[in-house]
């Protein structure tokens, strides 16, 4: 691919894709010849592709997780990657491509980090998985179909279940174990029950002998690796650096320099502390807007009386789909009358809906969405007072809040243009997925969006949970509060309803969510705010120039969107610095 000589500012972009007349902000040395290519290519693009597809296909063939095998080459794959990028000449690339080399590099820094950090821990739990061996020789046999030695392998498998029982014993007699390795025992073992049951799919019932010597060592063994990844399970859930509280949360606190790490790397240029004091700014904003709508409604100062009757306009079993059907349409005509983005016909189209499990309300109370939105509310299995709290905790003015958020223009709109723009860019971060649609919530505040102070209670609740998020999760990660206090946090502050809480938390530090990932909501948010105070506010870009030229970036470190759409010099040592935060 030839290389770029001159970059296309975004905005002429953001001109030539919609077919508009708009004001052209180039920049001092940027082409006035643009072509629409650039919205979908860099310099590094080639390599992107190149790069997925490989790692897809050795992660779908060594597809035993943790496997040695596995881990040794997808360091081969990105030890050569890295050198790849590297024999580039950056300082002749577009500032789309010097990012596209900036983050591509640190991603793959960061595999190697995460594959040094398991292979540390395989060495420390392989007393514990001393049949492992046996299970992946099998597997390996089985890829390319060789003839299964199938009294050997029942034999073999024999020898395995023997192993597993003696590690059971071993384990029940030891007291807790580290979180991080039985984690990684547990997944380990989990992958080796994968492994078996690749072979035994292949073969039984076709191969006359393994059907014959195999079934009873095969359903014996993954019984017992079953119930040995359960018991792994249970030491890790007795391990956490905090007793248990009584909310019978188990998490794994990282500290403060895991903190600050991740931060770094997520290219946030603020401390664990300064960002609790930029939630505590933004929760007394809320606390005053709060008071004003509880005036509005009556209640003067006592805002907890307020949200009661919010919550208490509930919708009826059965009508919540209806509710949300009628809240999308007016957010989608807001956003069409008030001309702030582009809304593909086809993204409007192709949405849907699905209601949530009785047991996934349990850790995600509230909304799901993307191309699917999928709605909690009371399931006939649910205790009545779990029922009431998922109604109280759905109505439909914090519902308001969020089905934009959810669909268009939150994470629908968002994945939809994934698809369609810089498709190469497999740059996933929370800080752009969540801070995005939470930006929206600014802006339609902004502009008027809620047409009641009921309304306004609703789009606060959501905010202060926001803020609250930032709060909870880092003063947990830093060891200072346990389960239970940001339960408690969660419902004396922002006014949630126990369960809801509860669920919540659990999400937070049971879920498989990283320890970044509740905060990135309102810092996400606020970068994009920030940008389009730089942007939109001075006079720049248009709201619909702005947003239509983010949604083209794909998904981006925040502060690497601001670089490409104000064409910031960038250099291969590239460490954030945007102080975003100015109230």
């Amino acid at each position: 691919m030839h290389q770029v000589k001159k970059y296309i500012h975004c905005s002429i972009i953001v001109c030539l894709i919609a077919g508009t007349s708009c004001q052209v902000l180039a920049q001092s040395g940027a082409s006035t010849n643009p072509s629409a290519l650039f919205t979908q290519t860099s310099e590094v693009h080639h390599l992107l592709v190149q790069y997925e597809a490989d790692k897809g296909s050795l992660s779908r063939f060594y597809f035993v997780k943790n496997s040695p095998e596995r881990r040794e080459r997808l360091k081969k794959l990105y030890e050569e990657y890295l050198q790849k990028l590297r024999q580039l000449t950056f300082e002749n690339f577009s500032t789309s491509g010097k990012i596209d080399y900036i983050v591509f590099e640190k991603d793959l820094t960061e595999e190697l980090r995460q594959l040094a950090i398991e292979e540390k821990e395989y060495t420390q739990i392989s007393p514990w998985i001393v049949f492992a061996d046996k299970i992946y020789a099998i597997e390996k046999s089985r890829r390319r179909g060789a003839v299964p030695q199938a009294e050997q392998i029942a034999a073999d498998l024999t020898a395995v279940c023997k192993q597993i029982t003696e590690a059971k014993k071993i384990l029940a007699a030891q007291p807790a174990i580290d979180g991080a390795l039985a984690r990684r025992a547990e997944s380990t073992v989990k992958g080796l029950q994968e492994a078996l049951k690749s072979v035994y799919e292949f073969y039984n019932e076709y191969d006359p002998q393994f059907s014959w010597w195999v079934p009873e060592p095969y359903k014996q063994a993954d019984s017992l690796l079953a119930s040995y990844a359960s018991l792994l399970s249970t030491k890790r859930k007795t391990v956490s650096p905090q007793k248990d509280d009584g909310s019978g949360i188990a998490g794994n606190p990282i500290g403060r320099e895991e903190l600050v790490r991740q931060l770094q790397y997520e290219l946030i240029p603020y401390s664990p502390e300064e960002l609790i004091d930029i939630a505590n700014k933004e929760f007394a904003w809320c606390d005053q807007e709060m008071l004003k709508a509880s005036r509005e409604m009556g209640f003067g100062d006592k805002w907890r009386e307020a949200m009661e009757k919010v919550k208490n306009t509930y919708v009826p079993v059965g009508k919540q789909p209806e509710l949300i059907l009628r809240l999308y349409n007016e957010s989608i005509r807001f956003l069409k009358e008030n001309d702030l983005i582009t809304i593909p016909p086809v993204a409007e189209e192709t949405w849907r809906m699905s209601m949530m499990s009785a047991e996934r309300q349990l850790v995600n109370p509230f909304f799901l969405g993307g191309e699917e939105i999928i709605i909690s509310y009371p399931t006939n299995r649910m205790q009545p007072a779990d029922k009431l709290m998922s109604m109280r905790g759905n109505n439909p003015h914090f519902s308001r809040a969020t089905v934009h958020h959810e669909l268009i223009a939150g994470h629908h709109l968002q994945f939809f243009m994934n698809d369609r723009y810089k498709t190469y860019r497999h740059f996933y971060t929370p800080f752009w997925t969540e801070g995005w649609a939470l930006y929206w919530e600014f802006i339609l505040w902004d502009l008027k969006f809620p047409q009641s102070p009921e309304d306004k209670i609703g789009m606060l609740f959501w905010r202060m949970h926001r803020c609250a998020r930032i709060l909870f999760s880092l003063n947990y990660h830093l060891g200072k509060w346990t389960p239970q206090q940001c339960i408690d946090f969660l419902v004396e502050r922002v006014g949630h309803e126990r369960a809801n809480a509860e669920g919540e938390v659990r999400r937070s530090f049971e879920g498989g969510y990283s320890p970044l990932y509740q905060l990135a909501y309102m810092v996400g948010g606020l970068q994009f705010y920030a940008l389009k105070k730089e942007l939109v506010d001075s006079g720049k870009l248009t709201f619909k120039q702005f947003h239509d030229a983010v949604m083209q970036e794909n998904a981006l470190p925040v502060e690497l969107i601001r670089a490409s759409l104000t064409n910031q010099p960038l250099s291969k040592s590239y460490k954030p610095s945007w102080k975003f935060y100015t109230k």
